[in-house]
């Protein structure tokens, strides 16, 4: 059975708007979030695909627990800018989200965005090993749950998405 890593929500609580960041996988799919008024994206969590009903229930679920209004999927286009195999499978997927969620849902250009998610990623752990043996003699603080790249690599997407809104360019492909 598939598992969700959540980050404590406070958005569906506060009556703030979310804006959910996806980055679809055959295996997992990677989940970021944005508050719509500070425009802070981060990781959210890691879903392990189930199947398609089992995936849209958790994420109707957590849309509902974030207080989503925007929906954004990553696209993954070939470095030309052509659509191959996996967009199409996206593009689908979106379709299905827009259906049964009825949320708004945008497509992105995910180009690069895993490579910059490994960076990132890399940059991060570093920083955490580092800290874990320069505190090994103290008290150690509560483990913080490991980010996985597809998360990343989502927060990547959203961050591109919130980054084009403020100053329109191409990259957001429709709605």
């Amino acid at each position: 059975m598939g598992s969700v890593k959540n980050v404590p929500s406070t958005a569906g609580k506060t009556g703030r708007i979310a804006i959910l960041a996806v980055d679809y996988g055959r295996v997992k799919i990677g989940l970021a979030i944005a508050d719509a008024e500070t425009q802070m994206p981060q990781p959210l969590s890691t879903l392990e695909r189930i199947n398609r009903n089992e995936d849209m229930r958790r994420l109707r679920e957590l849309v509902r627990e974030h207080g989503v209004r925007q929906i954004v999927v990553g696209l993954p286009l070939r470095l030309d800018g052509t659509r191959g195999e996996m967009a199409e499978e996206v593009e689908r997927f979106a379709q299905r989200l827009r259906k049964q969620i009825g949320l708004p849902v945008e497509l992105m250009d995910e180009r690069l965005t895993s490579w910059e998610a490994e960076r990132l990623l890399e940059e991060v752990q570093g920083r955490f090993i580092r800290d874990e043996k320069l505190g090994a003699g103290r008290k150690q603080k509560k483990a913080q749950p490991k980010m996985t790249l597809d998360a990343v690599a989502a927060a990547v997407i959203l961050k591109e998405y919130l980054e084009r809104q403020k100053s329109p360019a191409e990259g957001i492909l429709g709605n």
